[in-house]
């Protein structure tokens, strides 16, 4: 049965969850119509599109992801438009029908993307001391709850149906104990972003989330009003940090110009001030098999969903 969308009225101007009964499915909402900008206009053509979604910042930090891209554009001697998605699937749905070139996605996305189209990837960020991040399950500060199994019964929030960390990591903790999202909480939202995750455990709008550890981390670094209101009750393995993906139609010699500029942003003095608000220390050259544990989880689940 198709689940409704309970709209809830999240406070200091939360944008609204998709909210999740036990026994149905929840709708996804596209934003496939949310707005484009163009990095330093230029009377060239724009030939790269390139999206940033919610899933390695907050909202507050894609100001430097805008800086970013307009040092992109600056040293590739292009124009570069940066293009504002929050939903997983668009940007992948655009990826695959050729309205993006480029992306940052979280690790999920990869895979099936990888799978499905040829999604590749391009570079991957260096940051909080590694190229992997986690899951982190969280609680209110004051919450008496102490472990996963004690949120059984209450109220929980995931992120993005697609997300590994805020939907299939903590699904995949579920279906290792024969529980699912629907059997395990009283009832479930979808944040629909990490930092909305985050300030509605920190408001007690919920009694526990599942979030990025760079997004937590980053937020606790830099502005700690809603993560200090909460607790880290539980950390996931280590996961290949979410990248960014070119598609595979992109030209070799235009792939490996836009990999090199990546590469060397941390020895150029500009490059450098502009990753430090990031809070990136580098760009890598990634491994594909850094994102077999996240196919692992989702054979596993996909397995357990066919023999019910």
């Amino acid at each position: 049965m198709m689940r409704k969308i309970l709209p809830l009225l999240i406070l200091l101007s939360l944008t609204a969850f998709a909210g999740c009964s036990k026994d149905e499915e929840p709708q996804r909402v596209s934003f496939a119509n949310r707005e484009v900008i163009t990095a330093k206009q230029s009377a060239k053509e724009v030939n790269l599109r390139f999206a940033v979604g919610g899933m390695i910042t907050p909202k507050e930090g894609l100001a430097y992801y805008k800086n970013f891209l307009d040092y992109i554009s600056e040293k590739l001697g292009e124009p570069v438009s940066f293009v504002d998605r929050q939903d997983y699937a668009d940007v992948n749905y655009m990826l695959e029908s050729g309205d993006l070139d480029l992306a940052f996605v979280c690790s999920g996305p990869y895979v099936d993307g990888h799978q499905k189209f040829g999604l590749e990837l391009l570079v991957a960020p260096y940051a909080f001391g590694g190229a992997v991040y986690h899951s982190y399950i969280i609680v209110n500060k004051h919450s008496p709850i102490n472990s996963f199994a004690e949120l059984r019964g209450k109220k929980f929030a995931f992120t993005d149906p697609l997300s590994n960390s805020g939907m299939l990591v903590p699904t995949y903790m579920l279906a290792r104990i024969n529980e699912t999202p629907g059997s395990f909480f009283q009832d479930y939202v979808f944040a629909k972003t990490h930092d909305n995750a985050i300030k509605a455990v920190a408001q007690g709008l919920v009694d526990g989330a599942a979030v990025d550890s760079l997004i937590w981390e980053y937020l606790d670094h830099t502005n700690p009003e809603f993560t200090s209101k909460t607790r880290i009750i539980e950390k996931s393995p280590s996961y290949g940090i979410p990248p960014v993906v070119v598609t595979r139609a992109m030209a070799p010699q235009l792939k490996e110009k836009l990999r090199q500029i990546f590469l060397n942003a941390d020895k150029d003095k500009k490059g450098r001030e502009i990753l430090n608000q990031m809070m990136i220390e580098k760009f890598i050259v990634p491994d594909d098999r850094a994102y077999d544990s996240v196919r692992e989880m989702k054979s596993f689940l996909q397995e357990r969903n066919s023999q019910r």
